[in-house]
C-alpha cells in the first residue's frame, strides 16, 4: 500500500471512530433536557424554517453584521463614484466624497427610506463614527509624514507669504461674515466666538493631499509653481491645523481667557514633540533605516507614540486628529523609513477607513435643509467669501513675492482646493455643537464646488496665457515609454542598435508612467528615480542625453499619445512582453495593462513609427530583418541605418514586391555586398532565423502573419515589430 493511500485509510478510520464516539456522548446527555427551557420564536406553530428564519432575522440585527453591511454598501459606492469623477477629469475624492452624501438621507434616504432606515439606523451609527475616527487618526498621521520640511526649508520666504496670506484673509473675511449668518441660524445653538472661529478656520484650510494629486496629474511637480504651491499647501496644513487646535480650545473653553490654560499646554505638548520626541525617533530611524526590514516591535512601538499623542491632545482639549498629524510630523526624515511606515497605515486609510467618513459626514449632510431662499443666500456667501479670500488672497500674495500673473492664479486656484482636510475641520466644528447641520450642510457644498472648481480653473487659465507659438526642433526625436526598471534601459539599447553614433545627435525622450493617483507625493519622488536609474546608468555609457518625463496618472494611453502628439518624434519605442501578438494572451506592455489592442490604438493616433520591442533574452546577437514587400518599404531606412552603424551579417528575408521596391533593395545590397545575406521567401513559415539572442526586425501586417503559427511563433528570437506613421 503506497503512503498517500495509507494516510487516506488512516483518516477515515479515525473520522468514523471519533464520529461514533461523539454521537454516543451527545445522546448520553439527552437526559438533561428536562432542565433546560428552550427558547423558540413567539407566535405560532415552529418548525425547522421558522426557527431558520428567526435565526436569520436575528444576525441580520446584529450590531456587528448591520456595521459590515454598511461597510459593504460604502466601499462599493464609493469605488463607483471615485472611478466617475476621475474619468471626467477631478480628483477620485470628490467622487467620494459625493458617494457619502448620497448614501445619506440626501438621496438614498429620500428614494429608499426603508432600506435607509435598516441599513444606517440611528443606534448604528455610533459604530461606524467610531471605526471611522480610528481610520482617521491613521490618515492624519500620513498626512503630518507627508510634510517635507525641506520644501518648506528652501521656499520659506515666499512660502511664508503666500500661505499666511491665504489663511488670514479668509479667516477675517470668514468672521466678518459670521456677523451676518449668527443670529438667525446659530445664536441658539452656540455663542458667537467659537462660531465666528470655526466660520473663518473652515473659510482658511487648504486639502494638501488633493493639492499635491491635482499637481501631480498635471505634471507639474518639476515646475516653479507646482514646488512653490506643494510648498505653501504644506505650511498651510501646519498652520491651518495649530490654528485650529487654538480655536478647538477657545471652544470647548467658552472664553478665551479660559482657553489659554489649553493652548499654553498645547504649546508644551508641540514643543516637546519636536525637541524630545522627535531627536528621539531620528536616532532610532538611523539604526532601522539601514535594515531590509522594519521588525514588528519597532513598528508597534511607532503605533504606541501615535495613539499616545492622540489620546494627549484629545485630553488637553484640542482633538486626537491635531495629535496624529503632529505624531506624523515628528516622524523620522529620512524617505526609507517613512516609505515603510506610509506603506503600513496610507492604503488602508485612505481606501477602506476614509470611505467611512465620507458616508459619516454624508450622514449628517441633509441637502434638503437649504430649503428657503434665504439659506440659498448664505451658501452663496459662504462660497464666494471662501472663493475671494483664498483664491484672492493667495493669488495677490503670490504676485507681490515676485511669480508672474499666470503662475499667482495658478497658486491662487490651487490653495483654493479644501476638500476633504475641510470635511476633518467641519466635522470637528459638528461634533462639538458649534456648527448648527444648515450651517454644516452649506459648508460642506462650499468644500465641494472649491475642489470641483480646480481643475476647470487650471484648463482655462493654460489656454488663456497660451501663446500659440510651436516650437520647431532641428533635431529630430525619439521618444520611448516604459514600465519595468529594465524596460527603460533595454528600449535605451534597442535606440543605440538602430542608430549606433549618430544617436548623439537625436534628442532622447524616456517617459514613465505610474498608474494610480493616490500616490503620495513622497512616494512619486522617490520612485521617479528609481525608475530612471538604471536607464541613466546606460545613456552614460553610450555618452547620450535623454530627456526624463514621469508622471502619475489613470490615463495612460491618453498621455502617451498626447506625449507624442507634443514632440512629434521620428519613431516611438514601447516594450512587451514575450507573449505579444497571441490570440488570447494576457501579457501587458510594459507591465502597465498596455494589452495588443491598446497599441493599436496608440499606433492609429500618432503620427510617427511606431516599435514595440518583445524582449525574449535578447542580448546583443545576431540581426535578421524581414521585408513582406511593398508595404514594408519603411523598414529599408532602418536596414540602411544598422549598415551605416557597420553592422555586418544581417539575415535579410525578402517577399516578392514591385520593380520600385526590388530596385531599392537591389540598391542597398550593392552598397554593402558582405553585410547582407539575401534569403527570398514567398510565405512568412520560411523565416528560419532561430538564435536565442538575436533580435528579428519586421512589420506589425507581418508579425500578424507569422502569429497564426503560435509554435513557430514562440520559436522566434525577441522580436521589434514596426508601424509605419499613418499619414
Amino acid at each position: 500500500m503506497g503512503k498517500i493511500k495509507k494516510n487516506y485509510l488512516i483518516y477515515f478510520i479515525m473520522l468514523a471512530v471519533f464520529s461514533g464516539m461523539i454521537y454516543i456522548a451527545l445522546n448520553g446527555g439527552e437526559r438533561f433536557d428536562h432542565l433546560s427551557v428552550a427558547k423558540v420564536p413567539s407566535g405560532g406553530v415552529v418548525n425547522d424554517f421558522t426557527m431558520f428564519q428567526h435565526i436569520i432575522t436575528s444576525n441580520l440585527n446584529n450590531p456587528f453584521t448591520v456595521l459590515l453591511l454598511q461597510i459593504i454598501v460604502i466601499l462599493f459606492t464609493v469605488r463607483l463614484f471615485s472611478f466617475f469623477f476621475k474619468y471626467i477629469g477631478q480628483p477620485g475624492v470628490i467622487g467620494e466624497i459625493v458617494a457619502g452624501i448620497v448614501l445619506g438621507p440626501s438621496l438614498l434616504g429620500y428614494l429608499f427610506p426603508g432600506f435607509f432606515g435598516f441599513l444606517f439606523r440611528p443606534e448604528s451609527l455610533i459604530n461606524l463614527q467610531m471605526v471611522s475616527q480610528i481610520g482617521l487618526i491613521l490618515f492624519m498621521f500620513v498626512i503630518g509624514m507627508e510634510v517635507d520640511f525641506r520644501i518648506l526649508k528652501n521656499k520659506i520666504n515666499e512660502t511664508l507669504v503666500i500661505s499666511h496670506a491665504g489663511i488670514f484673509v479668509p479667516f477675517l473675511l470668514g468672521i466678518i461674515s459670521s456677523y451676518w449668518i449668527y443670529e438667525k441660524y446659530a445664536s441658539q445653538q452656540t455663542s458667537f466666538l467659537p462660531f465666528a472661529l470655526f466660520i473663518g478656520i473652515s473659510m482658511s484650510i487648504t486639502a494638501f493631499p488633493v493639492l499635491a494629486r491635482i499637481i501631480q496629474e498635471r505634471n507639474m511637480t518639476k515646475t516653479t509653481v507646482g514646488v512653490l504651491a506643494i510648498a505653501s499647501a504644506a505650511n498651510d496644513d501646519v498652520t491651518a491645523w495649530c490654528l485650529l487646535a487654538v480655536v478647538i480650545a477657545i471652544a470647548k473653553a467658552g472664553t478665551f481667557g479660559s482657553a489659554l490654560y489649553a493652548v499654553g499646554l498645547t504649546i508644551l505638548y508641540i514643543v516637546a514633540m519636536f525637541c524630545v520626541v522627535r531627536p528621539f525617533l531620528k536616532k532610532i530611524g538611523n539604526l532601522y533605516a539601514n535594515k531590509e526590514v522594519i521588525n514588528k516591535t519597532f513598528v508597534g512601538f511607532i503605533f504606541l507614540i501615535l495613539v499616545f499623542s492622540s489620546t494627549l491632545t484629545e485630553v488637553i482639549g484640542i482633538h486626537a486628529l491635531f495629535g496624529a498629524f503632529m505624531a506624523g510630523v515628528v516622524m523620522p526624515s529620512n524617505f526609507g523609513f517613512r516609505k515603510v511606515m506610509m506603506d503600513k497605515v496610507e492604503d488602508i486609510s485612505l481606501v477602506f477607513f476614509l470611505p467611512l467618513f465620507f458616508a459619516f459626514t454624508g450622514l449628517r449632510t441633509q441637502i434638503g435643509l437649504i430649503n428657503s431662499p434665504e439659506l440659498l443666500g448664505v451658501c452663496g456667501l459662504l462660497i464666494a467669501v471662501a472663493v475671494i479670500g483664498k483664491f484672492g488672497g493667495c493669488t495677490i500674495a503670490s504676485r507681490l513675492v515676485g511669480e508672474s500673473w499666470k503662475n499667482s492664479l495658478i497658486v491662487g486656484t490651487l490653495m483654493n482646493t479644501r476638500g476633504l482636510m475641510e470635511l476633518v475641520a467641519l466635522n470637528i466644528g459638528y461634533e462639538m455643537g458649534v456648527l448648527p447641520p444648515s450651517i454644516f450642510v452649506i459648508l460642506v457644498i462650499m468644500a465641494l464646488v472649491t475642489t470641483f472648481m480646480t481643475t476647470p480653473i487650471l484648463i482655462l487659465l493654460e489656454k488663456l496665457f497660451y501663446k500659440g507659438k510651436e516650437v520647431i526642433s532641428l533635431t529630430k526625436k525619439l521618444v520611448l515609454c516604459f514600465g519595468r526598471v529594465e524596460s527603460g534601459r533595454d528600449l535605451l539599447k534597442i535606440y543605440d542598435l538602430l542608430f549606433g553614433p549618430r544617436l548623439q545627435q537625436k534628442e532622447l525622450i524616456a517617459a514613465h508612467y505610474t498608474l494610480g493617483t493616490d500616490l503620495s507625493p513622497m512616494h512619486a519622488e522617490q520612485y521617479e528615480e528609481d525608475s530612471f536609474n538604471l536607464l541613466n546608468k546606460e545613456a552614460q555609457k553610450l555618452a547620450v542625453k535623454v530627456d526624463c518625463r514621469y508622471k502619475v496618472t489613470d490615463k495612460l494611453v491618453q498621455e502617451m499619445i498626447q506625449l507624442v502628439q507634443t514632440e512629434n518624434p521620428d519613431l516611438l519605442l514601447l516594450g512587451a512582453g514575450s507573449n505579444y501578438m497571441l490570440e488570447g494572451g494576457t501579457t501587458m506592455i510594459s507591465m502597465l495593462g498596455l494589452f495588443r489592442n491598446k497599441i493599436t490604438n496608440i499606433t492609429n493616433q500618432v503620427k510617427c513609427d511606431v516599435a514595440v520591442f518583445v524582449n525574449r533574452n535578447y542580448a546583443k546577437g545576431e540581426v535578421a530583418l524581414v521585408l513582406g514587400g511593398n508595404m514594408d518599404s519603411f523598414l529599408l531606412f532602418y536596414l540602411e541605418s544598422l549598415l551605416m552603424n557597420g553592422m555586418t551579417n544581417i539575415h535579410l528575408f525578402v517577399f516578392e514586391g514591385d520593380d520600385q521596391f526590388t530596385k531599392r533593395v537591389n540598391d542597398l545590397l550593392e552598397n554593402y555586398p558582405e553585410s547582407v545575406k539575401l534569403q527570398p521567401i514567398n510565405d512568412p513559415s520560411e523565416i528560419s532565423f532561430k538564435p536565442k539572442n538575436g533580435l528579428l526586425i519586421l512589420s506589425n501586417a507581418v508579425c500578424e502573419k507569422v502569429a497564426e503559427d503560435k509554435e513557430g511563433y514562440e520559436a522566434l528570437p525577441s522580436l521589434l515589430v514596426m508601424s509605419p506613421k499613418n499619414s
